[in-house]
Formats: C-alpha cells, structure tokens, sequence
C-alpha cells in the first residue's frame, strides 16, 4: 500500500490552489451592510417623521455590519494564517506572487492619495472668489504646524526606525529584537492616533468649514485609518511572532506590514509638508 504522506502530497507545482471559502462574500456583505448603515445615519432629516425611526435603523445595520465584518476578517485571516504557517501552501513561488500583490495595492492606495493632494493644489494654487482668493481661506485659523503636527511627525519618523529594525532583526533571526522592535513600533502607531484624535477636538475649524476643512479632515483622516489598520496589521505580526510562526526565510506577513507602514510614513511627510506647513 501506499504510504498515508505519499498518497495525498502529490502537488507537482510550485502554487497554491486555493480551495473555496466563504469568507469573501461574508466580508463584501458586511462592508455594503456597513456602508448602508453609515449612509442612514449621516442622511437623516430630524424635522421629518420617522426620523428617530431612520437613525436606530442606521444604528443597527451599522453595528451588525461592523461586527461580522470583524468576526469574518478573523475567520480569512485565521485561514490565510493556517495555510502558510502549518500547511505549507505559501512556497517561494506564492510568496513572490504576494510580494506582486502588495506592491500592486500600495501603488493604488498611493493614487487614492493622488486624489486628496490633487484637490489641495487645485483649490490652494488658484483660489476661488467665494473663499477670497486666498489660501487659506479667510476666517479659517488653520494650525501651527510646529506643535502638535510636528511632534507627530517625529513620532511617525520614529515607528519607521523601529520598523527597520525589526525587519533587520527578522532577517538576523533574532527573535528577541524583533519582538521589542514590533512593541516599540505598535506603541508608537498608538500614541500617533491619540495625538491627532486630540488635534480633531481642539482644532478651531470642522469639516463643514468649506474646502479648507474638507480636504484637511478627508486626507488626514483617511491617512489616520491607515495608521489604524498598520497597527492591527503589525499587531498581528507581533502575536504570530510570539507564537513562533515566522521564520529568517519565511516572514512574508510581517514584511507586507512594514511595506504598508513605510507607506504610511511617506504619505505623512507629505501631508505635513503640504497641508500643514506650506497650506498655512
């Protein structure tokens, strides 16, 4: 007879087949219940009946939206994580095809910050008469960029050191380094978004104060959504390396972290350069 680790290991490819999984559609179902829920509760006119009735609508599909989105992004990643990690299937051939598909998705995500940088110049480098026909526009008292903006960037600066160092410490295979590089980097992202939240509250304009305020809290606070997911990303990384799952060859899922955390850094330095310092 046919020994049990001959009789099913007879892939021929280097590639992963990857067999069906519902976690796909249960995410896409969960983002579209969560964007319903949003547009309910941001579309609702409290001077027309029924509108206590739209809000707790919104309210509902908002949270069940946001709750299987979570529960159906642990399920794929616990699979994503198991077929690397204990089965095998992430060989050098799919790991150079990930690498393609991260670089791919951080060259989009750079474009969607294309747009955000776009609006600033068109509206900064050639005001409109109804804002004055100045940048910033009149009756905006926009921030000092050597404050708060400042000690955030040093601190954006900072988790890109320790980020290299850790990846300097995976490729060392030291795993006490990487570990304390991780935490470090993690701790950093952390104090970033507690700093701008706190920037948010006590700045002297909102996002209603025209262009001005539009472009400042839709690029800033799109980029402060990226810090958050950098941090549950490295955070990830940093418990499968507790749980010794990444090897000095094969450490893919902490090296597309810090990929996308060098992405954050850099769309930063631009938005302080632009938005911050140069658009005051």
């Amino acid at each position: 007879m046919t020994p049990m680790n001959q009789r099913y290991n007879t892939q021929e490819h280097p590639f992963h087949l990857v067999t069906p999984s519902p976690w796909p559609f249960v995410t896409s179902c969960s983002v579209f219940t969560l964007a319903i829920g949003m547009i309910f509760l941001l579309h609702i006119d409290n001077h027309q009946p029924g509108a206590g009735w739209g809000n707790s609508t919104g309210l509902i599909l908002l949270s069940f939206g946001l709750t299987s989105l979570l529960y159906a992004m642990y399920r794929w990643f616990t699979d994503v994580v198991t077929e690397a990690t204990f089965e095998g299937h992430h060989t050098l051939k799919v790991q150079q095809g990930h690498r393609y598909g991260v670089i791919l998705f951080i060259v989009s995500e750079i474009m969607f910050f294309v747009g955000f940088f776009w609006a600033f110049f068109h509206s900064s480098l050639s005001p409109a008469v109804s804002i004055g026909c100045v940048w910033p526009p009149k009756g905006i008292e926009v921030l000092n960029p050597f404050e708060l903006p400042f000690l955030n960037t040093l601190i954006l600066l900072s988790s890109g050191v320790s980020i290299t160092w850790a990846h300097r410490a995976f490729l060392a295979a030291n795993r006490q380094q990487a570990i304390i590089a991780l935490g470090i980097t993690i701790m950093l992202g952390l104090i970033f978004t507690a700093c701008q939240a706190f920037e948010y509250y006590s700045a002297p304009f909102s996002i209603n104060d025209g262009i001005y305020g539009s472009v400042f809290y839709m690029a800033t606070g799109f980029h402060g959504f990226h810090v958050i997911v950098g941090t549950v990303f490295l955070s990830v990384a940093l418990w499968r390396q507790l749980h010794y799952h990444f090897t000095r060859q094969h450490h893919f899922g902490f090296e597309a972290a810090a990929w996308y955390w060098h992405f954050v850094d850099v769309v930063w330095i631009f938005l302080f350069t632009t938005l911050y310092w140069w658009g005051s």
